[in-house]
């Protein structure tokens, strides 16, 4: 499509978990052109979760070069690329520059012993209070304190430990930097200096030479390496702005910036987080506080189950309305969700709690599983698709108690995220929540967020409040009493259930762990 060349054009990239998207914006957040490219996420049992980091870098370089062909810009009309990143990747870099492993992605649970022993130990918690990381085995802490004591043939060949974000800006820039946001996130940044801890760092069984050069969210990078400045139709000299990572760009991204509003994403995971203007722990260790720039924290709590969840139900419980979709030419989600709406609130007494993948707020618990709990036999299966998606939304609002703590009841709630597209969903975040819920047009958040930050990082703006201008167009949902009253009598029995369960949790998990172990040799 060809466009008009006086505006001023930006790309926002956000390279999540299963996906990178490059958004064009023009500068009064108008989307031009958009375009993604998914890569597998390569799971073993509820213990590793492995990515190719250089299909990544291909998905990234594939996106931008997409959204400049469909647009017919030229390169000189982009002002620049702003980056938003997934957290708690970790990649072991060697002394050439080449990459000894794949992507340890945030759900790779391979350090959980060290998770644990951490938590016990009363250091885990000052670790916590310091650094505003919570602790648990997404951490690259304790990813890295796996790597030094059970991979210690590879620790002579490990020249750094990186994230995918630096991973992309290495192979771009051929530099190792890390912005504080994603540093933030790692369990081995101080908070209130923005300098690594020097405890982490011992715990880690590292120094600090063995990560990236630390730099402010606002950084910007030039001199793009010729050969990819050529595949994604971009100038060597475009402005590349290092940004910050997903969960705290999705706030600036729906307008959450202000005190008291809160921003709820649910993507394959899911997340609550609110802006303050310093950095806050939580004396229960609920939840995380990351760098947004110097002057604005993000706290919150990021949840693995979001609509992973809903996929799983699609692919395992519902090949009959996958085919009728299918025949009909409609979405399957629609289909699953048209079902679960013939369900009343509460599915009957059907409570579900997602903890597929472990679960980090409010739990912060990895050998938490998944469960029905109060089946009968008049539960067909739309009570059990509805309880699936009520049971990822109760687990989020028990996250959003722990913040509330913190801040009090929240002004607004803003959601986004692909489990916006489901009328279904949105109107039960309402209800289970019991406020009302903004949600605004475009899902590209993170995206949007990203290139809200690189203005302000290039001086074309001097206040990210610019976010509420460019959101644009919104609708919300108001809870519905019925609903409501239902849910607050299902909520309290939802919560004490996963407290009771601890110990069943990790009884099971053995069990589990023991029979992975078993079964290749004995089948």
């Amino acid at each position: 499509m060809g466009t008009s060349h006086e505006a001023s054009y930006m790309i926002g990239v956000d390279i999540g978990t299963t996906s990178t998207k490059a958004v064009l914006f023009q500068g009064d957040g108008t989307i031009i052109a958009e375009a993604s490219q998914g890569y597998p996420l390569h799971t073993e049992g509820a213990i590793k979760a492995e990515q190719d980091p250089d299909l990544i870098v291909k998905a990234v370089v594939y996106s931008i070069q997409q959204v400049m062909t469909s647009s017919e810009l030229p390169a000189d009309k982009i002002q620049f690329v702003s980056f938003s990143s997934a957290m708690h990747s970790v990649i072991a870099m060697d002394h050439s520059g080449n990459r000894l492993t794949p992507v340890l992605t945030w759900a790779d649970n391979r350090s959980a012993a060290y998770a644990k022993q951490l938590k016990k130990d009363k250091t885990g918690h000052e670790l916590y209070t310091r650094t505003g990381t919570p602790i648990h085995p997404m951490s690259p802490l304790t990813k890295i304190m796996w790597f030094t004591r059970e991979q210690q043939d590879l620790m002579p060949q490990i020249h750094k430990f990186i994230s995918i974000k630096e991973y992309v800006f290495y192979q771009f820039f051929g530099v190792y930097i890390v912005e504080h946001s994603i540093a933030s996130a790692t369990g081995l940044l101080r908070m209130d200096t923005l300098d690594w801890d020097e405890e982490a760092l011992r715990m880690a069984g590292i120094s600090a030479n063995h990560l990236s050069e630390l730099v402010p969210t606002t950084h910007v990078i030039q001199d793009l390496h010729p050969s990819y400045a050529e595949q994604m139709h971009l100038a060597p000299s475009t402005p590349f702005v290092v940004g910050a990572s997903d969960g705290v760009l999705s706030n600036l991204g729906v307008g959450a910036i202000d005190p008291g509003v809160v921003a709820i994403t649910i993507g394959t995971s899911g997340a609550i987080r609110t802006v303050v203007d310093r950095p806050i722990a939580d004396p229960k260790g609920r939840y995380f506080c990351y760098a947004l720039t110097e002057q604005n924290w993000v706290i919150g709590g990021p949840v693995n189950n979001g609509g992973v969840i809903f996929r799983w139900i699609r692919d395992e419980l519902a090949s009959s309305e996958v085919e009728t979709a299918k025949r009909l030419g409609l979405n399957p989600y629609e289909v699953l969700a048209a079902i679960a709406e013939k369900v009343p609130a509460g599915s009957n007494g059907l409570l579900f709690h997602p903890y597929m993948m472990g679960e980090r707020a409010p739990l912060w618990n990895p050998e938490a599983r998944g469960s029905f709990f109060g089946l009968t036999l008049q539960h067909k299966k739309e009570h059990m698709v509805r309880a699936a998606l009520e049971g990822v939304l109760f687990n989020l609002y028990t996250v959003m108690l722990a913040i509330e703590e913190q801040i009090g009841r929240p002004k607004t709630i803003h959601a986004t995220g692909g489990f916006a597209r489901t009328e279904l969903w949105r109107q039960m975040m309402a209800n289970i929540f019991d406020q009302k819920v903004v949600f605004p047009d475009s899902i590209e958040s993170s995206c949007l967020g990203a290139v809200i930050l690189g203005m302000y990082a290039t001086g074309k703006i001097d206040s990210l409040d610019v976010a509420k201008d460019m959101i644009g167009s919104t609708y919300h949902h108001d809870p519905e009493a019925e609903a409501v009253s239902v849910y607050r009598e299902l909520l309290p029995i939802f919560i004490r259930i996963s407290r009771k369960f601890e110990e069943e949790y990790a009884a099971i998990t053995a069990f589990q762990i023991k029979m992975e172990e078993w079964l290749p040799k004995n089948i």
